[in-house]
């Protein structure tokens, strides 16, 4: 079981984010019996998941890779030469 396939969450991760953001939102509203900081909370944590498991579905859609690492290739794309600054 992996967490990250291909630089974004595997199916299965971005799936499980949203429905249990989803439930954690709906349980939080429907329960008045919990004080209020705690449903406060409820529901920050799953609209939290929520927003994560959709940006991330929404990021695979796009093919857009959050957590690869070809940003080190920028980088040295942008590092000046040694032979260039000595010119």
């Amino acid at each position: 079981m992996k967490l990250i396939e291909e630089g974004n969450f595997s199916s299965w991760v971005r799936v499980t984010l949203f429905v249990v953001g989803l439930a954690v939102l709906g349980t939080s509203l429907a329960l008045d019996w919990l004080p209020r900081w705690a449903r406060m909370v409820g529901f920050l944590l799953g609209f939290g998941m929520m927003a994560l498991g959709g940006f991330s579905s929404r990021a695979h859609m796009l093919h857009i890779k959050p957590f690869n690492n070809s940003y080190k290739k920028a980088r040295k794309s942008y590092e000046k030469d040694d032979n260039e600054n000595n010119k």
